[in-house]
């Protein structure tokens, strides 16, 4: 015969588990409503009222859902570069942040902040480079632009300049940064400028002012029908996260964790959807899959370096050096390739794991 646990016996238990759970929960909702703010932070050049205006439906609903009685605050700092970003979040001004992959890497080497999420921007989990020439050029190979210049868009662009310059070193191809156009390039190399957007980039190839460009697979993919008849890509990189959210370390952990969970079941209710739609099309957060290994494997892929020299910068106020463009000619070269060796890590392997 079944025996049963007297009722009596039943009720103390859960009065205990209750006991035991409820400190627990009070000390969470305390540490989580320790925060009187909660302030998102962007890096855009435009002006930054209509960027913050933007973003304000997004850092309102977090804000909202951290503290439903509605103690904590929300507000979006705008940030004119990645330099002034990164000393916001030192002094906790900031306590989380969305940018591509590589000036997140700027960001989170100097220790001030850390990986949280991936964010599905326009709808794309990942986006990849893509080199590509004018059809009317001779350029049919990427053999064929040694000796000839490539238009980057900025040194601050993950898919505009750092996939790019990898996909060619990694294919041992020589390349040299020129001041402009008009500088020389020797025959084995691939000379290369900046030209400050994907749109000066196209305009470049298009009127054959350069051999070939580099911008996202997104930005090519949204040229008209036109545009991409006269076009030819050469080649396409390996893919990177579109876009990170980070947080700065020393918020509370309480808060980083409810701040994860909101963020990764947005796209679950209605209020939460239409906002993602309205910030750049955004389709949902969520965690970096594959976990570690993957990340190696695709490492392993994507960088094969050997016999290289890496670069330490004499110490990371040279990370914001370059964000801010105040180093020397002379420096720049060395810090870019000590980033992008450590951006690698960065993105494929593990933060803890870069230099």
């Amino acid at each position: 015969m079944e025996k049963r646990l007297p009722c009596v016996y039943v009720a103390f238990l859960i009065v205990t588990l209750l006991l035991i759970a409820g400190p627990k929960t009070e000390a969470q909702v305390k540490q989580t409503a320790s925060i009187k703010a909660l302030t998102l932070g962007v890096v855009y050049q435009s002006a930054p009222q209509p960027v913050a205006e933007h973003f304000r439906p997004l850092v309102e609903y977090a804000a909202r859902k951290l503290a439903p009685t509605g103690e904590i605050k929300s507000s979006v700092i705008v940030a004119d570069s990645v330099s002034q970003l990164i000393e916001l979040v030192e002094r906790a001004q900031v306590d989380f942040y969305l940018e591509s992959p590589f000036p997140t890497y700027l960001i989170n080497r100097t220790g001030t902040g850390r990986l949280l999420l991936r964010r599905w921007k326009g709808g794309m989990s990942e986006y990849r480079c893509v080199i590509f020439t004018s059809k009317a050029s001779r350029i049919t190979r990427l053999e064929d632009l040694r000796g000839e210049m490539i238009a980057f868009e900025d040194p601050g662009t993950t898919s505009g300049y750092f996939l790019p310059k990898l996909l060619l070193l990694e294919k041992r191809f020589q390349v040299a940064e020129k001041p402009d156009l008009s500088a020389k390039v020797l025959g084995g190399e691939i000379g290369y400028i900046f030209a400050g957007s994907e749109k000066n980039v196209i305009k470049l190839v298009r009127e054959e002012k350069v051999a070939a460009g580099a911008i996202s697979n997104g930005d090519y993919a949204s040229l008209d029908e036109a545009s991409k008849a006269r076009l030819a890509v050469l080649v396409e990189s390996g893919s990177v996260p579109r876009h990170l959210v980070s947080v700065r370390r020393n918020l509370p952990e309480a808060v980083i964790k409810r701040l994860k969970e909101i963020l990764l079941s947005m796209h679950l209710d209605d209020e939460g959807q239409k906002i993602l739609r309205q910030t750049d099309g955004t389709t949902k957060f969520d965690t970096l899959p594959g976990g570690e290994e993957a990340f190696r494997r695709k490492l392993n892929d994507l960088y094969h370096f050997r016999g290289e020299k890496k670069w330490r910068p004499a110490s990371l106020n040279r990370l914001k050096s370059l964000a801010e463009g105040s180093l020397t000619q002379k420096e720049i070269p060395g810090v870019r390739f000590f980033l992008l060796l450590n951006f690698l890590v960065f993105c494929f392997v593990d933060p803890a794991h870069a230099l």
